[in-house]
């Protein structure tokens, strides 16, 4: 075979005999376990968090499944350098990211886990490309943070509160962060799980957090919701003041198809309060 001049026309030349561009997995700092030949379960972390946030849950299912984690940029040991402020202002270009991931290491028929703001950028990814998946996992999704009384729609913040929150953390990362951890995991009686995410946050690229965040509680993905036709399971907590139930009963009602459990975890992870809980509301419904 004469190979060509240049990097892009060799990588053409190469796909036929097997080869497949690895960049994602630095970029995202990808980590493969489980059962090899199982079908792919995605997991995506929700905001200011990494892929160690689903070790009280991921080993539960690596005897059948294949296990994919990894890190969003700007998060845990994915390539800082890799952040594009065109691309990741929104969160369509995070849905690009992971979808290159399966691109990358030929993933089909997944079973898509997302936390938090990372469900409904599992959504957008199920969307633009439905063969890919099989199933999502929704955990504590929420469409849309602010209000809109105007459209009878209760995301559980109004505007001037979400302005707030943005100016308190650009003006000082992490106060806001050990301000805000352990309001949103909840759970005041366990303060070691506010510790947690406190710290994961504070490990978090500062930067790119705040740009992040704006994405995160600005974003209005109801309608996409609309558009699915993905399977999907909806998990709700209890008192959990980022996605309160009125948010997980829209999800429910505007997706098709979808179920709704909730469960007597209190706070917004409870892929680290109460595993178990979620593992069995997971395996009992996939």
């Amino acid at each position: 075979m004469q190979m060509p001049d240049n990097l892009g026309d060799v990588r053409n030349a190469l796909e036929p005999y097997g080869y497949r561009d690895m960049r994602t997995t630095q970029r995202n700092a990808v980590t493969l376990t489980g059962n090899g030949t199982g079908q792919p379960m995605v997991f995506a972390h929700g905001y200011g968090c990494d892929q160690n946030m689903w070790r009280l849950v991921a080993p539960a299912f690596a005897d059948s499944y294949r296990l994919v984690l990894f890190d969003h940029v700007g998060n845990g040991r994915s390539d800082l350098s890799a952040y594009d402020d065109e691309r990741h202002s929104t969160l369509s270009g995070y849905a690009d990211d992971i979808l290159e991931i399966l691109h990358e290491h030929d993933l089909w028929d997944v079973v898509f886990v997302g936390h938090s703001v990372s469900a409904m950028i599992g959504v957008l990814a199920a969307i633009k490309e439905p063969e890919r998946f099989a199933k999502l996992v929704l955990v504590g999704p929420s469409p849309r943070y602010i209000n809109e009384p105007t459209e009878d729609y209760v995301g559980g913040f109004n505007r001037s509160d979400i302005d707030s929150l943005l100016d308190s953390l650009d003006s000082n990362y992490l106060g806001w962060s050990s301000t805000m951890a352990p309001v949103i995991m909840g759970n005041p009686e366990r303060p070691e799980l506010g510790e947690e995410l406190t710290n994961s946050f504070c490990r978090t690229d500062p930067e790119i957090a705040k740009k992040f965040a704006r994405v995160t509680f600005l974003s209005d993905n109801r309608d996409d919701l609309l558009k699915l036709r993905t399977p999907a399971l909806i998990l709700q907590c209890s008192d959990d003041v980022i996605a309160p139930d009125i948010v997980g009963d829209y999800v429910h009602k505007h997706t098709a198809g979808s179920t709704l459990v909730r469960l007597n975890a209190t706070g917004h992870c409870p892929n680290l309060s109460a595993p178990d809980e979620t593992i069995d509301a997971m395996k009992a419904w996939l």
